[in-house]
């Protein structure tokens, strides 16, 4: 049988579990279709997830439909829990992006699109709740090929379930020059070019249905057969993991997908750790496996040091995820331990890097940072519930990032008594939200290739923050371009000082030129409110200093207008309670993180933090020298003079690289 990891995504409500019920029901694997508001949904199997009716966390189950072996991965559909989904994508052959059919395409939906994009997932659509009064399927398809693709194409009506309509072939053609040439020629298309376009997402097919009534599943599943193609295999092993969990008796799992070669139960992976148990999980219950091939999907117990994206193997780590947290809660353990709530945290972290727990030992507090308000909610249910303990969060605080306008040359040198390291930088501005990324750019003629190693290593082995708040760092470049060892002083924790010093200086330089910059996370909004309240809301936006778009001609002798546009998160972060207010609960505001952006009040932000770069001594961007048989420190300022190297790049050179 063909074997096909299929992953469900959709905006919270569009109906994604309510079809994986129906393909599971359909197939024969369920004898009773569960449903979600009943809270006996088969891939809604935890309490959290029934109490609160969504998904929180993904979900295998497993069926057969004709000749395809399907492992179904079930994810989360709120924006809060974004961070899970994209982990998931990442392990993908397809997936199905189901849209409701009265809401159409919403704001979460072309953040899934974005996602989809970046890790060229093939994927095909299904338009839930066609039953529902007021769908209709030409307004929803001209919407498909207008916002997300013109390559969004009808594969059946809701009447003929599995016949693709004769116009959507000329409409695949139109996608690939190549493929419309044969297709002038011959008038049709053959199944595995329709098979490649789908393959290389040029052509994304779209279903209608009802999955509540059964109604398109017939025809998404044939699709699923016909037009999916299995991935290539190859004899060496390697896998990623997509999701950290624990059982009900706290044995840790590492969920991965196979992606070459085969897993054998109990192999050592991971520095002398084996997989103790491959468990294949349908729903809440699983199997024990004593092998997975290419392809397959497992839990696996014994591993402890893993983390979602990680490659095992021969299979590199994911990319570095798109979706990252913006909101920053200090815990109040009230009369808990505080330990104890720190190793809780920390177990939660271990399942959700993205929570990323910091402690003070000097404050003595914990830190969480959170995509929303929702997830703060579950987070305290999850404590609760799984740890018995009820602790609370300080109000939010804004994630600040930092970056900087042009490029430098920063230099690190660490040279106690018989130690000696330098190390030369060029710290580079990136484009936005593109996160750090390091290279090298140096021969090994002058420094050798096992500390330049080091340098890569340490500029990896930590989270580099800003000289204007403290902050993370981000959209950056870093690169190694010289450096000097000493044939009998250098050690490798030399070039980690040298390298993180040669960091700090750097970004000190561009502080002193006022080329640093204080970024905030900004929301794509969209609010609909009465056509009365217009006037209140374009107020309000504008002193919140966000952007939008004004209403089309005639739209405000609509009973409710909607407004989109762009606002700062620490601005409109609250404002949804304000609209509930003065709409008198008729408005709706919908709010997603659009990324980083330049802060609209960086001098306030940047004097309220009063952060001191060169007293943060665990960052500093001062140097050690040696004189006399004695180490010295030189002030970050006066290290370029003190440097042994030259700098590699002048000051006109550094400027034309912005």
């Amino acid at each position: 049988m063909k074997h096909i990891t299929v992953g469900i995504v959709a905006h919270v409500d569009a109906g994604k579990t309510t079809l994986s019920e129906a393909m599971l029901y359909h197939s024969g694997q369920l004898r009773k279709l569960g449903r979600v508001d009943k809270g006996d949904a088969f891939l809604d199997p935890d309490d959290l997830e029934k109490q609160r009716g969504i998904t929180i966390f993904s979900h295998q189950a497993s069926l057969q439909y004709d000749d395809l072996d399907l492992t179904m991965l079930d994810t989360p559909g709120h924006v809060d829990f974004a961070a899970q989904t994209e982990s998931v994508l990442s392990v993908l052959d397809y997936a199905i992006l189901v849209i409701s059919a009265t809401d159409g395409i919403q704001g979460y939906t072309r953040t899934i699109w974005r996602l989809l994009a970046r890790y060229q997932v093939p994927t095909m659509i299904f338009v839930n709740k066609m039953d529902a009064n007021g769908a209709d399927a030409a307004q929803v398809m001209a919407q498909l090929q207008t916002e997300l693709s013109a390559g969004c194409i009808s594969f059946n009506t809701t009447e003929q379930e599995s016949t693709i309509p004769a116009a959507s072939y000329e409409e695949m053609a139109l996608q690939d020059e190549t493929v419309l040439e044969a297709f002038l020629e011959t008038g049709t298309l053959a199944d595995n070019v329709i098979q490649a376009l789908i393959r290389k997402r040029q052509v994304f097919p779209c279903y209608f249905g009802s999955a509540l009534k059964l109604s398109g599943v017939k025809a998404l599943m044939t699709g699923l057969a016909d037009w999916t193609t299995e991935m290539p295999t190859t004899a060496t092993f390697g896998a990623r993991v997509f999701k950290i969990s624990h059982d009900d008796k706290g044995e840790r799992l590492t969920w991965v997908r196979v992606t070459g070669g085969t897993l054998h139960n109990k192999a050592v992976l991971l520095d002398d750790q084996k997989a103790n148990q491959l468990r294949v999980y349908n729903g809440a219950k699983y199997i024990i496996s004593q092998e997975i091939p290419t392809g397959g999907v497992c839990a696996i117990t014994g591993l402890t040091d893993t983390y979602p994206g990680q490659g095992i193997g021969a299979e590199t780590d994911a990319a570095r995820p798109m979706m990252q947290p913006v909101l920053n809660y200090a815990v109040d353990p009230k009369d808990y331990d505080i330990h104890a709530c720190l190793d809780a945290l920390r177990e939660l972290e271990d399942e959700d890097p993205q929570l990323h727990v910091s402690w003070s030992s000097h404050l003595q507090e914990i830190r969480v940072q959170i995509m929303g308000t929702v997830q703060l909610e579950i987070l305290q249910q999850r404590l609760r519930d799984r740890f018995n303990l009820e602790i609370g969060f300080g109000e939010g605080s804004i994630l600040y990032k930092e970056t900087i306008t042009a490029a430098v040359e920063g230099v690190g040198h660490f040279e106690p008594l018989r130690h000696y390291s330098e190390v030369h930088l060029l710290l580079e501005s990136q484009p936005a939200n593109s996160g750090v990324s390091f290279a090298t750019n140096c021969s090994v003629d002058v420094l050798g290739k096992n500390w330049q190693h080091q340098v890569l290593a340490s500029l990896k082995a930590k989270e580099h923050i800003g000289v204007l708040t403290g902050a993370p760092i981000t959209d950056m470049k870093m690169t190694l371009v010289t450096g000097r060892s000493h044939i009998k002083h250098s050690e490798g924790g030399d070039f980690r000082e040298a390298t993180w010093r040669a960091v700090r200086q750097g970004l000190m330089m561009r502080r002193a030129s006022d080329q640093c910059q204080l970024l905030e996370p900004w929301y794509q909004f969209r609010l609909e409110i009465g056509a009365d309240q217009v006037g209140r809301a374009m107020n309000d936006i504008q002193k919140m200093t966000g952007t939008f778009e004004t209403p089309a001609a005639g739209a405000t002798n609509q009973a409710m207008v909607v407004l989109t546009g762009t606002a700062p998160v620490a601005e409109m972060q609250d404002y949804a309670q304000e609209v509930h207010a003065y709409t008198h609960g008729q408005g709706q505001l919908e709010c997603l993180v659009d990324g980083y952006r330049p802060c609209h009040n960086a001098a306030d932000v940047i004097a309220a933090a009063d952060y001191q770069p060169v007293s943060d001594l665990e960052n500093t961007p001062d140097s050690v020298f040696c004189a006399h048989g004695a180490g010295y420190p030189v002030a970050w300022d006066q290290v370029p003079a003190a440097a042994h190297l030259p700098y590699v790049y002048t000051a006109d050179q550094l400027a034309h690289m912005n």
